[in-house]
């Protein structure tokens, strides 16, 4: 690596000016498909603008999961809300959070990953500080809770933006790992956030205001905390980011031309395939709380929920790696696969006149997080191979015809798969809303049919041989 005192280096007999590169800059030249480029100057770069997304990104999904756990301590402080108004506020940050992504993912590459970055995460310090003194009074409406639950929904949006902007950073071989650190790390927030919640929310040392009795337990609970105690850390990740991170200028692009992305058949078809890995996900890490709390009411929610979250998000990274190396079609429809299996389980498992069964219950819904984390990696990294061989088959590279399809190439693909992100976050406010409103069973049958679907769909465009575009 060049020496940062100088001005500038050359690489490939090209000169750049190595000031753009430190943190807090804007960066008008990057070329990661240039090997000695990257190895030179652009990996270092990369990964320092990523390693401090990931936390950004961990505690936004904190404040769009915030209610899944919150939902399930209301009844025992004193808030007289129904079983379904739980479940629906657990379910609205979805409606928002899957609404503002389509606003992120095309504002956040045209605004660039620094400034995004830094202001999406310093926004959700409101509906925090909002949730904090609203829970402390259980005279709060229902009306007043959901207007909460849906500007927390706004940390769900953070996501479509990070994945959009990071993509552009790392070179074409690299894209499915980066994007499953980016992804699956952040994703650990669902679960950072339904690990700790129960902790810090008994923790007098850290409250701000009033305690509540558990009628439950007799116990003095601070539920304030689990919004309070993450203030002063957006505060910290916003500063870090705003000074740390780069604006990437070659990504910036107007929404003029990235709405090309709606004529494009793939756009539609990896959206109907991510729906099923990342819906599933976040849709079930929402609901699993209040299901274990209304189906095994035995068992602890603070014990066993978190678990769920934090396999899929760490089999996210894993599953971008293997389908990497052994192709995203082939790992998605083994996720499905998978997923399918695993809730017919569940429903196995679930009480129908007797007692049920709650370790076939869990475990089963823990291979569903598994196989959907799985997922959720490897249709990341087809998204960005399907718009890669599309636009650039028969050109040679280094013709001028090739760079300008290649520079399409990663805008599509960093727009598609914001979008196909925001459409998927509907699955946090659906799935939570089919159980406020239909029976668990019926619920999980119908999401093995739509498994069903997707198999077929991924082996058809993308899997088969002769497919349209093997990936």
């Amino acid at each position: 690596m060049p020496a940062v005192q100088e001005a500038t280096s050359t690489v490939a007999g090209r000169s750049y000016d190595l000031a753009q590169y430190r943190p807090g800059r804007d960066i008008t030249d990057w070329e990661p498909e240039n090997e000695l480029f990257w190895n030179s100057v652009g990996k270092r770069v990369a990964q320092r603008n990523l390693w401090i997304a990931v936390p950004a990104l961990l505690v936004a999904f904190v404040v769009w999961q915030v209610w899944s756990v919150t939902a399930t301590n209301l009844a025992d402080v004193g808030f007289s809300f129904t079983t379904s108004q739980l479940f629906w506020l657990t379910a609205i940050p979805g409606l928002t959070g899957g609404t503002a992504r389509m606003i992120y993912t095309f504002l956040g590459p045209r605004t660039g990953q620094r400034t995004f970055t830094a202001l999406s995460t310093v926004v959700l310090i409101v509906p925090l500080i909002w949730l904090g003194y609203a829970i402390q009074d259980t005279s709060t409406s229902f009306t007043t809770m959901a207007a909460i639950a849906a500007l927390c929904g706004i940390g769900g949006a953070n996501f479509s933006s990070s994945l959009a902007n990071i993509g552009f950073f790392f070179p074409q071989r690299e894209k499915g790992n980066a994007t499953g650190i980016n992804g699956g790390l952040g994703n650990l927030g669902v679960s950072v956030v339904q690990l700790l919640t129960p902790i810090v929310i008994t923790s007098s040392v850290i409250a701000i205001g009033s305690g509540q009795a558990n009628t439950r337990t007799g116990e003095t609970v601070y539920l304030q905390n689990a919004a309070f105690v993450w203030v002063p850390v957006l505060i910290v990740l916003a500063a870090v980011a705003w000074f740390g991170q780069n604006n990437l200028k070659t990504a910036s692009t107007s929404f003029a031309r990235q709405k090309v992305i709606f004529r494009r058949k793939h756009t539609w078809v990896m959206t109907w395939l991510y729906v099923g890995t990342f819906g599933s996900f976040i849709g079930f890490a929402a609901a699993l709380p209040m299901l274990i709390k209304t189906t095994f009411p035995a068992y602890s929610v603070a014990t066993y929920a978190w678990m769920g979250p934090a396999l899929g998000a760490l089999a996210r990274w894993a599953g971008g790696w293997i389908a990497d190396k052994l192709g995203g079609a082939r790992v998605t429809i083994l996720s499905f696969v998978g997923m399918a299996a695993s809730i017919i389980g569940v429903i196995n498992f679930l009480p129908g006149g007797s007692t049920g069964n709650f370790a076939g219950f869990f475990g089963c819904f823990l291979a569903a997080f598994l196989f959907s984390g799985i997922g959720n990696g490897s249709t990341f990294r087809q998204i960005p191979v399907i718009f890669r061989n599309r636009h650039l088959k028969g050109l040679t590279q280094g013709t001028p015809e090739y760079t300008r399809a290649l520079r399409q190439t990663e805008m599509e693909a960093g727009a598609v798969t914001g979008f196909t992100a925001a459409v998927a976050a509907y699955g946090f406010f659906f799935i939570p809303a089919l159980f406020a409103n239909f029976a668990v069973t019926s619920a999980m049958w119908g999401f093995v049919a739509f498994y069903v679907t997707c198999i077929g769909v991924t082996w058809w465009y993308y899997a088969r041989e002769g497919a349209e575009s093997p990936s």
